[in-house]
């Protein structure tokens, strides 16, 4: 069996799978594409990404209103549109696979609603209450109102939420606990409700903004009664966590990966990816031979393999969206984690191919699917390691 999988391997590295890699952008170089600037506005901002880093959303602004957008390599940026009476729109989230989007719409009066936006529906109003993010598989979304479903509408929770793992059955957010009567990040599920997570010593209030695929991590920020803002990162065993270096510092922390080992932010204006082996990092220094003049200056959102990041800087003059290709993926291959991408992964993947569901050790990109994409991630690592 392991020599009719190294046959398999050889033939499959062939011309047509790099040809096929080099199409969807699967190169191991870093790169970054500054997203641009939609005509007739200021600026854009990236907010959210898809699983395999192809799809992009977010904002521009232009004379106090806003448009919401989505972003193809082929497509660039495009305008969402917005229902009519409505005047101003923002994408915070994506599907896994691109194709659902959420965010917020608002007009003179002060309301805003959630919508759902998808290429056969346009965008549909949820109704009252911002929506922030969204399960991988695009069936639960979760804003101000709490968690919506197609078939429930809106269902409060016990505060805001802001994000939720790829099946949507755990949930983060900010909710207003009496124990302490200060607003707190909490931690939802159906069995448990809210379990508020506490704030750092020095702070008086937290918000949880992302959580890891198997709900076990939780990252956010705490507030301090001058309004400074430091990151933090909660385990059940470990509690809460500052990820910044002293409390003079203002950092923001906006996503993490699937398996809760990177995070990624905002730094006294800077964005940056923190990791526990290598702390906090300035992206502006990691990957200054690629910026050309550019400056990386908030980390919006990872995808779950760790390999893209998105977010908002300035480039040629201009405030616009960034989308980092940092060149690896988090476990580049080695589903058993033993160090060698070989036979045994890609047996691995191809007896997994096809299962779906949260946290699979053979769902390399974390989009909840073992297909093509996770088996050409062991393909073209093939050996590594070893």
């Amino acid at each position: 069996m392991r020599r009719a999988a190294t046959i398999l391997v050889k033939a499959l590295r062939g011309a047509s799978v790099f040809s096929f890699l080099a199409t969807v952008g699967w190169s191991q170089q870093p790169s970054i594409t500054w997203l641009g600037v939609p005509s007739g506005v200021n600026d854009s901002q990236a907010y959210g990404v898809s699983a395999d880093g192809s799809v992009v959303v977010g904002s521009s602004w232009n004379n106090g209103n806003s448009l919401a957008l989505r972003w193809t390599q082929a497509t660039g940026w495009q305008d969402l549109g917005m229902p009519e009476g409505f005047i101003r729109a923002e994408a915070f989230a994506v599907s896994g696979d691109g194709s659902i989007v959420v965010g917020y719409i608002g007009d003179g009066a002060a309301r805003w609603n959630g919508f759902r936006w998808t290429q056969a529906t346009g965008m549909q109003d949820l109704g009252a209450g911002e929506a922030y993010g969204i399960s991988a598989d695009g069936s639960v979304i979760v804003g101000e109102q709490g968690r919506w479903t197609q078939a429930t509408g809106w269902q409060a929770i016990g505060g805001s939420a802001y994000a939720a793992t790829p099946d949507g059955s755990v949930i983060v957010g900010r909710g207003y606990d009496s124990n302490t009567e200060g607003m707190r990040a909490f931690r939802w599920t159906q069995a448990t409700e809210l379990q508020f997570l506490g704030t750092l010593s020095g702070t008086s209030e937290s918000v949880a903004h992302a959580v890891s695929a198997d709900g076990s991590v939780v990252v956010g920020v705490a507030v301090d009664d001058s309004g400074q803002f430091r990151a933090f990162r909660w385990t059940e065993s470990g509690g809460m966590e500052a990820l910044c270096g002293s409390e003079d510092d203002n950092c923001e922390v906006y996503g993490v990966s699937a398996d809760g080992t990177i995070v990624v932010g905002s730094f006294n204006g800077s964005a940056f990816r923190w990791t526990q082996a290598t702390g906090m990092q300035d992206l502006n220094e990691v990957y200054a031979s690629l910026l050309n003049g550019g400056f990386l200056g908030e980390a919006r959102a990872i995808t779950p393999d760790g390999r893209y990041i998105v977010g908002v800087g300035y480039y040629q003059g201009r405030r616009q969206g960034f989308l980092l290709d940092t060149g690896t993926t988090r476990r580049d291959g080695d589903v058993n984690g033993d160090g060698c991408v070989d036979d045994s992964d890609l047996l691995q993947v191809l007896f997994a191919f096809g299962n779906t569901g949260a946290n699979l050790p053979e769902d390399l990109n974390g989009d909840s699917t073992v297909d093509d994409a996770d088996l050409l991630e062991v393909l073209f690592n093939f050996g590594s390691g070893c």
